[in-house]
């Protein structure tokens, strides 16, 4: 399993881009920049990606309600061509609290304007191409971006439907507030098989979970039950939790000495996971030695895993 670091929307554009830098310099195989209501993620990759030389660049996740395919398409491809290669466009729906509550959009059928939006951006990226005429979308145009290769396009699926889509249209999903066994008995065998009635090659399984290093993992889960609170409301990650037989976010974060963390990032790789984006969170009263502690570990598995 790949590991790579998540980082958060705290940081500042410079921030992120360092982060990058850093995590290279780390030996990490990628970073992930989530993206809703702050920075533009892609925009952050290909900017950083000409100060590195190795490390992959992924988004977790941009909405796709906010960009046309088409316009999703051509930047994905430029951001790939700023990365040399490197990018990893992760898409999702994001919630129907914030497309209808936040943005006035529609999140009606969802699953038909994911499988809609995917058809066209893959057919633009691989051909310069589309036309398509569906429920949602009515497509007639091309792009061209000189010199540009298709990325790998993975999307945030954790219902059936969705996990189907991903197999069938994309190449693989990624995960948030999933735990293991979730991820071995519900995510890894649906997907696999929608990727092998498609003809398409193995899926990548990337998830991404909190993960603090500490001497007092009941302090560590409290605090986590605090910063991450917010998923434990969205019922597409209540629906993984309870499959995963857990009360909230905090009891999927990664914490506990370093035995016991590295244990639990086996764990995810055992359950399936190709890809581990950890997203370093400090616990206790100094939090530049707490982060400094959880990047040591993380280091040290790098390559092991």
């Amino acid at each position: 399993m790949k590991l790579g670091i998540f980082y958060g929307g705290d940081q500042t554009f410079e921030g992120h881009v360092q982060g990058a830098i850093d995590a290279e310099n780390d030996g990490f195989d990628s970073v992930w920049y989530p993206q809703i209501m702050g920075q533009d993620a892609l925009t952050i990759a290909a900017v950083a990606g000409p100060k590195t030389s190795r490390i992959q660049f992924g988004t977790s996740v941009t909405p796709t309600y906010l960009r046309h395919p088409v316009a999703m398409a051509a930047q994905a491809l430029s951001t790939n061509a700023a990365t040399g290669g490197r990018f990893t466009l992760g898409l999702g729906l994001s919630h129907q609290p914030v497309i209808e509550a936040f943005w006035g959009l529609s999140y009606a059928r969802p699953a038909v304007h994911m499988r809609e939006y995917l058809t066209i951006m893959q057919s633009l990226m691989n051909g310069g191409r589309a036309d398509f005429d569906g429920e949602m979308f009515k497509v007639h145009t091309n792009i061209l971006v000189p010199g540009a290769q298709k990325p790998q396009v993975i999307i945030a699926a954790l219902a059936p439907v969705m996990l189907k889509t991903a197999g069938t249209l994309a190449d693989g999903t990624i995960l948030w507030m999933t735990g293991p066994k979730t991820i071995a008995s519900h995510v890894v065998p649906r997907l696999t098989k929608a990727a092998q009635e498609a003809g398409r090659p193995a899926p990548r399984v990337v998830t991404c979970l909190p993960v603090a290093v500490c001497d007092d993992p009941a302090d560590a889960r409290e605090k986590a039950a605090r910063a991450f609170a917010i998923y434990g409301t969205l019922p597409n990650y209540q629906r993984m939790l309870n499959k995963e037989g857990v009360s909230g976010p905090a009891e999927v974060a990664i914490v506990g000495t370093e035995a016991e963390v590295e244990k639990q990032i086996r764990d995810i790789a055992s359950a399936g996971s190709t890809d581990f984006g950890a997203a370093e969170f400090p616990v206790g009263d100094d939090a530049k030695a707490s982060l400094g502690r959880t990047r040591a570990l993380l280091k040290s598995l790098i390559g092991k895993v």
